[in-house]
């Protein structure tokens, strides 16, 4: 099983371990369009500190040794990984840190981010803007693509870095399940059908959260009803038929809705021990990897669905108040390199898709990408985003969440 990592570092540790090494790269407006070279010799023998989602042990051990190695061996620079149980702790440690008048001596250089996350940071003045051209590897993403540029409806403005795509799908066991639900309509009705053996985890659990958009997508009559900007009247109308629908499906939860998963680590555990039969994931891959580890049975096979699954582009952000600025800088050039893109896309260390344009990379990245295998349970990507749809902009998906807390989980 994947189990939940959350670094137990103190942020406060952190903030002065930083600002005591590198403290003279806090202004990040002497750093735009310097030349990288530059930037580079002002990075080396510093440190970055970046937080993101501890709760795959695939993940962590990727961004740790392989990345952490190519910043120590080529650029002397410390990574410091510091797991989060949920992405908005780092941004709350910004929050506060800026409320609080720490202006250039923050204890968070770096943080994974997408959707409401992002939205908080940006409007809250809270992000380092203005530099992605600034890094070399910026050339291989293509920020004319729609789903790029924009971060769950919110124009990323060069406030932050493109890492990962992902798209939800679903797993079931064909040796327990003959005929899994191929929609939401038909699972709805299979739940009822198969009382005990499906739950999903509670929002604002990231992959509880997104399940339940899948819900209020349906019962909106498509994603396509829902995109722009919040509509109150919209929302009223349609999250009354999705709390319907959730409510309607309790009783024939997993112990009969009482309880929800706190996690999808715990979700999976209950798939892997035969407690369900469906599990899910933002991350497909992780079905084969699952299986490889041992925690999946072997006759795991993932799947999407015949009215789509949502996807969407995950980034990196450096708060404002990041003393580390050149560090941040240099580590967000590697995760865009097309080697480091390449090695996360290997099925497995961690099968996640590329944020970059894999036809920009070099000849030898290509001819790596081109030689990748997916897990035979994994379900293909280039199918899955054939149905692929569209994330909703934060302030949807902020009501949404606390419209299930108010009226289904409680």
């Amino acid at each position: 099983m994947r189990h939940l990592l959350i670094t137990t570092l103190m942020a406060s540790t952190f903030a002065m371990s930083s600002h005591a090494a590198f403290a003279d790269t806090a202004d990040g407006d002497s750093l735009i369009g310097k030349p990288w070279e530059e930037i580079t010799a002002a990075a080396k023998g510093g440190e970055v500190n970046w937080f993101l989602w501890g709760g795959s042990d695939s993940i962590n051990q990727y961004v740790s040794e392989y990345i952490g190695g190519i910043l120590k061996d080529k650029y002397d620079i410390t990574l410091n990984r510091v797991g989060l149980s949920d992405t908005v702790e780092g941004v709350n440690i910004v929050l506060g840190e800026k409320e609080a008048g720490v202006t250039d001596k923050g204890s968070v250089d770096m943080i994974w981010i997408n959707g409401e996350n992002f939205r908080t940071m940006k409007q809250g003045g809270l992000a380092f803007c203005g530099y992605t051209e600034t890094l070399p590897n910026n050339a291989l993403v293509n920020w004319d693509n729609p789903a790029i540029a924009n971060d769950f409806g919110v124009p990323v403005d060069g406030c932050e870095v493109p890492w990962s795509k992902a798209q939800f799908a679903f797993a079931y066991d064909t040796a327990r399940t003959e005929n899994p639900p191929r929609s939401i309509a038909e699972l709805i009705e299979w739940v009822k059908a198969n009382p005990g053996q499906f739950t999903y985890p509670a929002p604002p659990d990231f992959n509880g959260s997104v399940f339940v958009r899948h819900v209020f997508y349906h019962a909106a009559g498509g994603a396509e009803n829902l995109l722009g900007p919040f509509d109150q009247a919209k929302y009223d109308e349609v999250s009354a038929k999705t709390w319907q629908i959730l409510n309607d499906m309790e009783p024939y939860l997993w112990r009969e809705g009482k309880t929800y998963p706190a996690s999808i680590a715990a979700l999976e555990q209950l798939y892997a021990n035969s407690e369900v039969d469906l599990t899910f994931n933002y991350e497909p891959a992780g079905v084969g990897l699952n299986i490889e580890n041992g925690t999946f049975p072997p006759t795991t096979q993932g799947y999407g669905l015949t009215d789509g699954t949502i996807g969407n582009t995950n980034y990196t952000i450096i708060p404002f108040n990041s003393p580390n600025k050149a560090a941040a800088l240099v580590l967000q050039n590697v995760l865009l390199s097309g080697e480091a893109q390449a090695q996360k896309a290997l099925p497995d260390v961690w099968g996640t898709q590329p944020a970059i344009e894999v036809d920009r990379t070099s000849d030898d990245v290509q001819a790596v990408f081109a030689s990748i295998k997916k897990h035979p349970a994994v379900v293909d990507p280039k199918e899955l985003a054939k149905n692929s749809l569209p994330e909703l902009q934060a302030s949807w998906i902020s009501a949404i969440e606390k419209g299930w807390l108010d009226n289904v989980g409680k």
